[in-house]
């Protein structure tokens, strides 16, 4: 295969901290090259270079076997080096056709834009990857999966040779992700280079033909993924062997922490009835927008118009019978805890020091008369127990990796000792080595006596972190799975079957 792009001893320098060292990636024609490390490794950097956003301090990047250097990601752009980002470049108060052309827009004439020719354009990028968004919407007006695949669709606009995706189906459902995946696939096959930023194994390993290994701004090493496997790019990763990714499973307790009898999501809707045993870890599974998240946030307080039980039984010995109402604070207060999906736009006070974010549970808690009591012993506890890699706790919690911040949005409610800890997508956009220090961290409070109720779009964490699965389908328990016996098939089988069984959860 023909090298399209290639970076060179590159080493990237901030305020003289080293963010790249002498790292060097090929990029070849028809070729999808993953890109891999845990948060913190230089990944970003490296694609941020390529891509013209940032410029390195040494090194050479080469295109087409040409040296190139780009002054912004238009004038790489325009090169045909498209990028999508992450974290996504897209402009909420314009509509999807002028943000997918920002400062590039067809012009008619000297100085009008041309309007017509723009949606078009924008209409047939978006049908190329199977969305039906009408362009004259406005961007904040999406779904956050609407977004993602409206920055993919910009990226794709153009003609380009290289394509960057960092993180692309982060925010996406099972259905949208198959779309976006068979879209690379089609990509490779007209001979494009695509570098990929996953944590997902299973994208690396299904998709990707090569793998390069960043850590700590350091080059590990690239590799043909035929000649890995999940095992060996973790260690490679993380720097050490990584015996099992998901912790063993608690012995099976048979005391309930919570009876949730008849809950109801919406008027006219039927209500569901389930347990959460003490010490246990539950899934609820499925297909994507089947009211998976429409239960976690019933519970979480979060949600108008549940009707239903809960009864409550505390580590304590005591027990409460509750309605859900729509208050998050009351919900707190009675011992749920909410982790949201959207740790940045729901979860995080990003402009917040990380000392602030992991106690604010504890304040929450406390007698608005009382006194605030001095708290970094806990907050230094917390980062150490859940290894939060920061030069200080006054540092503000967006100038963490994702993965640091969720651990940082973790530690908020470990502090609290809640109950039952409500959490959608426990590791989204988190790399694998903190994948693995959230799952220990989970089972440690379970340890403890708590219990941990969340919703997954990535079916093997469901099955490989859970104790039990609650199939959900059309906002009803179809089915109950010992996760240690699960496979995919049996979830997806269950989530799809036309006649609705009734759960027989047990107590």
């Amino acid at each position: 295969m023909d090298t399209l792009v290639a970076a060179t001893h590159i080493t990237k320098l901030y305020d003289g901290v080293p963010s790249l060292v002498n790292v060097g990636i090929t990029g070849r024609a028809g070729s999808i090259h993953a890109v891999t490390g845990e948060n913190g490794a230089g990944k970003s950097t490296l694609m941020k270079i390529i891509a013209g956003v940032v410029a390195p301090t040494e090194g050479q990047v080469f295109l087409r076997g040409k040296p190139v250097k780009f002054s912004s990601p238009l004038d790489a752009l325009n090169a045909g080096i498209s990028t999508v980002f992450q974290e996504f470049s897209l402009v909420a108060n314009l509509t999807v056709a002028e943000t997918m052309f920002l400062g590039r827009e067809p012009k008619r004439g000297l100085y009008s834009v041309d309007r017509r020719r723009m949606e078009e354009e924008a209409r047939a990028a978006l049908g190329y990857i199977g969305l039906q968004i009408n362009p004259r919407r406005l961007v904040g007006s999406l779904t956050v999966a609407e977004q993602q695949s409206v920055e993919i669709a910009k990226g794709l606009a153009v003609n380009a040779d290289v394509f960057i995706f960092d993180e692309p189906t982060a925010a996406l459902n099972t259905k949208d992700v198959e779309r976006i995946e068979s879209l690379l696939l089609k990509l490779r096959d007209q001979g494009k280079c695509i570098f990929y930023i996953s944590h997902r194994m299973r994208e690396i390993f299904d998709l990707c033909d090569t793998a390069t290994v960043l850590k700590d701004g350091k080059l590990v090493g690239s590799y043909a993924t035929a000649d890995l496997n999940p095992d060996r790019l973790l260690s490679l990763m993380v720097g050490r062997d990584v015996e099992h990714l998901y912790p063993p499973r608690a012995a099976t307790r048979d005391d309930v922490a919570l009876r949730v009898s008849g809950l109801s999501t919406a008027p006219g809707r039927l209500g569901v009835d389930f347990t959460v045993r003490r010490g246990e870890i539950v899934a609820l599974g499925g297909l994507e927008g089947q009211g998976q998240r429409d239960l976690v946030r019933a519970l979480a307080g979060v949600v108008k118009g549940c009707t239903g039980t809960l009864e409550l039984h505390r580590r304590s010995g005591a027990s409460t019978r509750l309605r859900p109402r729509a208050s998050a604070r009351r919900a707190l207060a009675n011992g749920f805890a909410f982790m949201p999906e959207d740790r940045k736009g729901e979860g995080l006070y990003l402009d917040q020091p990380i000392r602030d974010n992991l106690t604010l549970g504890v304040h929450q808690r406390r007698l608005p008369w009382a006194f605030a009591r001095p708290l970094s012993a806990l907050v230094k506890r917390l980062s150490d127990d859940l290894r939060i890699r920061a030069a200080s706790h006054a540092l503000a919690v967006v100038n963490l990796s994702g993965g640091n911040q969720q651990k940082v949005m973790l530690g908020r409610w470990l502090a609290i000792d809640a109950e039952v800890l409500l959490i959608e997508e426990p590791t989204r956009g988190v790399d694998v080595g903190a994948k693995v220090e959230i799952y220990n961290a989970l089972r440690t409070f379970c340890a403890r006596g708590g219990s941990v109720l969340f919703t997954s779009h990535e079916l093997p964490e469901v099955i490989g972190l859970a104790d039990r699965v609650l199939v959900v389908s059309d906002h009803r328990i179809v089915k109950e799975i010992d996760a240690k016996d699960a496979t995919e098939e049996d979830i997806l089988q269950a989530a799809v079957a036309r006649t609705v069984q009734p759960a027989g959860v047990a107590a």
